[in-house]
C-alpha cells in the first residue's frame, strides 16, 4: 500500500484530484450500496464526468488495481467497484 501511495504521490496534482474524486464517489456509493456493483451511468451522473473522460480515469485505477471494471456490450456499458486495496485506500482517505 505504501509503494501505490507513493506512485499516487507523483502523479499530476489535477489528475490525482481527478482520480480521487473517482475513487471518493465510488466509496461513498460502496457505503450506501456495500453489496452492489455501480453501473458506469450512475457513476458518471456521481463524478459529473462524461463517459469518455471517466473511461480513461477508470482505466487508470483500475491498473493500479484500485477498482474491479466489468464491461458489457462491447465495452459500452458496464459495473464498477473498490477491490480492496481501493477500498482500504478510500477509508484512509476519506474516513
Amino acid at each position: 500500500m505504501i509503494n501505490l501511495l507513493t506512485e499516487l504521490k507523483l502523479m499530476d496534482d489535477e489528475v490525482m484530484a481527478a482520480l480521487a474524486g473517482v475513487i471518493e464517489a465510488l466509496w461513498r456509493i460502496q457505503q450506501e450500496w456495500p453489496d452492489k456493483s455501480c453501473s458506469l451511468a450512475k457513476l458518471s451522473k456521481q463524478t459529473q464526468r462524461p463517459m469518455s473522460v471517466l473511461r480513461r480515469q477508470l482505466s487508470a485505477l483500475e491498473e493500479a488495481g484500485l477498482i474491479a471494471l466489468a464491461l458489457d456490450d462491447g465495452g459500452v456499458t458496464g459495473t464498477v467497484q473498490l477491490s480492496a486495496a481501493g477500498a482500504q485506500l478510500a477509508a484512509e482517505l476519506f474516513s
